[in-house]
């Protein structure tokens, strides 16, 4: 079984389990699989399967918990992100984002219950693994939590003025960070050789948003184009330009590629980012879009997130 399916089969069986067989709001419900089910591209599951695998993966259920429940805040935060008091974005992934599907009332307790699911789904499965359990507890907490989770990357945006980079690190690599480190919590090493390549993907990641929304590229993105200019965000493009933020992401790709840990997966985990990185902004866009005399200086300096140990 591939990383994808293996990623996408865990996530389907954790949702169905934590749902329950009891009678909960059918519309509720529905609203949630219309978050969770809409086609991702479950990268940061995936990159918590293959450290959990690079690590022994000796305990899968438990790496296929850890990831699912990472996955589920992904599509948490999408919800709010997409609701009026934030973007009031109207497509996510192609479909109609979930407040416009179901409505604000539903499309708020979607995103709560989602949020709650993700820690539900890890205990489901790591109370029979309780030294770990503690550790990917924390971590989970560190990506979406103050002072430098997915929430606080949020709520830079509701500040008069922001650092780029610490808001590109709290808005995707916080969480990009606690997937590859829960691989390795999962699997019972040591999380701290892999704090470099999450936090340099998932800044990439956001860099990659940044350039495809001046870039125009709505089907891309599966979100209308033009909403960092809109909001008046942080953006990369704006702050470096187009072609030093193509740059600059070329360049956090390479610090992702060069900081996996020498594994037995280490071809396979390459292989993954460069995938990702042509995916998210082809190379035929990279060349095309590139300043001619851009510095490679330019760029803030990348630093690498951090992350709960215990």
């Amino acid at each position: 079984m591939n990383l994808l399916a293996r990623a996408e089969q865990s996530l389907a069986s954790c949702f169905e389990a934590a749902i329950g067989s009891g009678s909960a709001p059918p519309r509720l419900v529905a609203a949630m699989r219309h978050a969770v089910f809409s086609g991702g591209a479950r990268i940061r599951p995936q990159l918590t399967l293959s450290v959990a695998i690079a690590c022994g993966d000796d305990q899968p259920g438990l790496a296929n918990a850890a990831g699912s429940a990472l996955e589920l805040m992904h599509c948490a935060s999408l919800v709010h992100d997409d609701m009026p008091a934030f973007d009031d974005a109207d497509i996510r992934r192609g479909r109609p984002t979930v407040h416009k599907a179901f409505g604000e009332p539903l499309a708020l307790l979607a995103g709560d219950a989602l949020i709650v699911m993700a820690y539900q789904v890890l205990l489901n499965t790591g109370h029979a693994f309780p030294a770990r359990l503690i550790g990917l507890m924390q971590n989970m907490s560190a990506g979406v939590g103050l002072p430098n989770g997915i929430v606080a990357g949020q709520a830079w945006e509701c500040e008069p003025r922001a650092d780029l980079g610490q808001y590109q690190r709290a808005k995707t690599g916080a969480l990009f960070v606690a997937a590859t480190c829960a691989g390795a919590l999962a699997a019972g090493r040591d999380a701290r050789p892999w704090v470099t390549l999450g936090a340099s993907l998932g800044e990439a990641y956001q860099v990659a948003d940044d350039i495809r929304d001046v870039m125009g590229l709505s089907a891309d993105l599966g979100k209308p184009a033009g909403q960092d200019q809109l909001h008046t965000r942080p953006s990369a493009a704006s702050e470096l330009g187009l072609g030093g933020a193509v740059d600059y992401f070329q360049g956090l790709i390479q610090t992702a590629v060069d900081s996996v840990p020498a594994c037995t997966c280490r071809d396979m985990l390459q292989q993954l980012v460069r995938h990702e990185s042509e995916r998210l902004v082809p190379s035929a866009a990279c060349a095309a879009y590139r300043l001619p005399n851009a510095m490679p200086n330019t760029a803030p300096k990348f630093q690498a997130a951090t992350v709960l140990q215990t």
